[in-house]
């Protein structure tokens, strides 16, 4: 079952790698025996199936999960369960694809309105004042 995060990008489950790990919280007395926890990692520079341009934000967009070969890892251990611990993993994965997918919305230059630029030039004019009165007085 692949990861489908836009029409365009899909994620095969042969991309995927789980790993299972024992969980620190909350269990009872399974937490010393089952391995609960899931790491899931996925190797973003190696993939086929993202776009250059995904690939790139994504790196940006994982910050501590991706490593030096640039994988990135999610750790999913907010469950009891193994099944929705690896659902929890999912998500979040689908999701961090789904912000990288998302091109960022060009900034459109914007100008100071008149009335801001009297005001700066006003402050600037009273705090050079101010400045001025701190000086030595005259002798006069």
């Amino acid at each position: 079952m692949a990861l489908e995060i836009t029409a365009h990008v899909v994620i095969p489950d042969d991309e995927l790698e789980w790993k299972f790990i024992r969980a620190s919280g909350p269990g009872g007395q399974n937490v010393n025996k089952v391995a609960t926890a899931v790491q899931l990692r996925f190797d973003v520079r190696h993939s086929p199936s993202l776009p250059d341009d995904v690939r790139t934000r994504l790196e940006r967009l994982a910050g501590r999960r991706l490593t030096r070969d640039g994988v990135v890892i999610i750790l999913a251990q907010r469950h009891r369960t193994q099944a929705r611990n690896r659902a929890d993993a999912r998500e979040r994965l689908i999701e961090l694809v789904r912000q990288a997918a998302r091109p960022p919305t060009p900034r459109r230059p914007t100008r100071p309105t008149a009335g801001s630029r009297q005001r700066r030039l006003e402050g600037k004019v009273k705090r050079g004042s101010i400045k001025q009165l701190r000086g030595k007085p005259d002798d006069d």
